[in-house]
């Protein structure tokens, strides 16, 4: 799976578009790093950027924009709407794939360490990267905003986790953390009133409302405030946590809204929200017309979101992600307003490196291992085989519906996930085992004129060369996992379709094999003798299983026929 982290500074300028196109300049001359968005706002003097790429490469425009900004932006004279106190006023990271919320935090606070010392420029750490429990709100952190940090830094008050302690009137300082990824989500009603949509807003979010008596009217929030023996208002907490939400009217649509801000989706998905939505507009007298994801969306939470119209539709699940993510769209009524293209929309997509291997013709991809190229090769053919294999299976569970499956229904939509999932990590690794064999390649060509170029050099092979046999290796391991669900499906499956559980086998048994060639012809050049060891004893239990299994599947798949 691809690394991907998102990264959204926000800088405290949003008159001035050269100084904006500067600093985006300096985010995409890192190679890997990639701008989808820079919103200026004149009011509140702010631009909030965002842009994705790995976590090494993220990490590098962070700085270089933070370092640009320092030179460009002048807080001396900042005046706008927003709360700020620095030039860049916050710098968040987010985990999107392939990455954890712990990685995103360690980058916070080596990016922070380093435009510390480096920058000379105070830095607070805040969300999960905060020092302290006080310090995880950015309120908390941003306290008395750019006008108060002289004083702050005078009373030796709230020091910063990294660079100097004192007052930078140009620059101000700074806050970079980790959080989780924002989804910005509206929903349509067939009606141009927002008092509809301001009454479900707050019946959804997190923070609920207060309590009240219905109205003449039929509103909630028009009622008489109810107060609890002790003269309080009576608080009604909210439907979703991780949900912020508001009514209002949008005049180019000419309906109402209710914007939607979901703070971790793996908390409160896009689809429940929109599903409870539809039960209360539905109890008002109203309708859901459809939905809208404003900016970019995670690629998973639009999978989950189609699996889980699936299942309520009773239908399997296990289909290629791009049909899965169509049942989202079509679901949830994605294209009401507007294009929902998925290659503009869904982040790993807009990032998908062009000109991949998969993405040829199998004609061009065959035609490419032809070539006295040395990659792609037999890693690669290998993974490709497993990816055949996998989708085989996963096509036997789509298959396998009607009354005599209805027992066990749930199995086999899981046995459809597993095998779809072990189908795109095999095809991950197509490309992944020729990046692989490429990095070795570079490694050897590093220069050696010094006993310390050397030195690096002769680390980077081996570190290279490890790459190429932990990648092939993984093909295999996931090869035998076919296998593994093929010997189910062989028991469970539509029996009309046991030659393709058969062939599935023989695909993902032959890539298992192919990959295991892989991590053996690469063994000679590790030095370290226990390494070998362990591999050659990893690739000897695999092929001894694998073998087994594959004669148990076609064992079943010739008494079936």
């Amino acid at each position: 799976m691809k690394k991907i982290v998102e990264c959204v500074p926000n800088f405290s300028e949003g008159k001035d578009q050269t100084i904006i196109d500067k600093i985006v300049a300096a985010i995409e001359s890192v190679e890997g790093s990639k701008v989808v968005d820079a919103d200026m706002g004149a009011d509140t003097n702010r631009t909030v950027v965002t842009f994705f790429g790995s976590p090494e490469s993220v990490a590098e425009s962070a700085f270089l924009a933070v370092k640009e900004a320092a030179g460009l932006i002048d807080m001396t004279g900042h005046k706008g709407a927003h709360p700020r106190f620095g030039a860049t006023d916050v710098c968040p990271f987010i985990p999107v794939s392939g990455v954890t919320m712990a990685d995103c935090v360690d980058i916070s606070r080596k990016v922070g360490a380093r435009i510390g010392k480096e920058l000379g420029l105070p830095v607070y750490l805040y969300e999960e990267s905060a020092s302290s429990p006080e310090r995880r709100s950015l309120a908390n952190v941003r306290s008395g905003e750019y006008e108060g940090l002289k004083s702050r830094f005078k009373d030796g008050k709230m020091k910063p986790d990294y660079g100097p302690a004192k007052f930078v009137p140009k620059f101000g300082a700074m806050a970079t953390g980790a959080r989780e990824f924002l989804i910005a989500y509206n929903i349509n009603l067939n009606t141009k009133d927002k008092k509809y949509a301001s009454d479900i807003a707050l019946e959804i979010r997190e923070k609920g409302r207060v309590k009240r008596t219905k109205s003449s009217t039929g509103f909630y929030r028009d009622g008489d405030i109810i107060f609890d023996k002790n003269g309080k208002k009576v608080e009604v907490p909210g439907r979703f946590k991780n949900c912020r939400a508001i009514g209002w009217f949008i005049d180019e649509y000419g309906q109402a809204q209710i914007s939607i801000n979901l703070t971790n989706y793996n908390v409160t998905s896009v689809h429940a929200v929109f599903d409870e939505v539809c039960k209360l507009a539905t109890a008002r007298g109203l309708r859901v017309t459809g939905s809208e994801i404003v900016g970019l969306v995670p690629k998973r939470a639009m999978v989950e979101a189609g699996i889980h119209y699936l299942k309520k539709q009773r239908k399997p699940t296990g289909f290629p992600e791009r049909e899965i993510i169509e049942v989202a769209v079509r679901s949830m009524g994605l294209r009401d307003l507007s294009k929902f293209c998925l290659e503009d929309k869904i982040v790993e997509y807009v990032l998908k490196d062009k000109c991949q291997l998969v993405d040829m013709t199998i004609s061009a991809f065959t035609d490419e291992v032809q070539t006295d190229s040395v990659a792609p090769g037999g890693g690669s053919v290998a993974a490709l085989g497993g990816a055949q294999g996998a989708a085989l299976v996963a096509m036997v569970s789509n298959l396998s519906t009607g009354k005599e499956f209805v027992d066990i229904y749930k199995e086999i939509c899981k046995l459809g996930l597993d095998a779809e999932a072990l189908k795109a990590a095999l095809i991950y690794n197509v490309d992944a085992d020729t990046q692989a064999f490429n990095g070795v390649m570079a490694a050897n060509k590093l220069p050696k004129n010094t006993k310390e170029e050397q030195k690096n050099r002769d680390k980077a092979i081996q570190d290279a060369y490890k790459e190429a046999i932990n990648l092939p290796l993984d093909t295999a391991k996931k090869c035998f996992e076919v296998l593994r669900l093929a010997d189910i499906m062989a028991d469970k499956g539509l029996a009309a379709s046991i030659s393709d559980v058969g062939v599935g086998a023989l695909m993902a048994h032959a890539g298992m094999h192919g990959a295991i060639l892989n991590v053996k012809i690469n063994l000679p050049s590790i030095t370290d003798k226990k390494y070998n060891e362990a591999m050659l004893k990893q690739c000897a239990k695999l092929a001894k299983d694998g073998d087994a299994l594959l004669a148990k599947v076609m064992k079943k798949v010739d008494k079936k026929l």
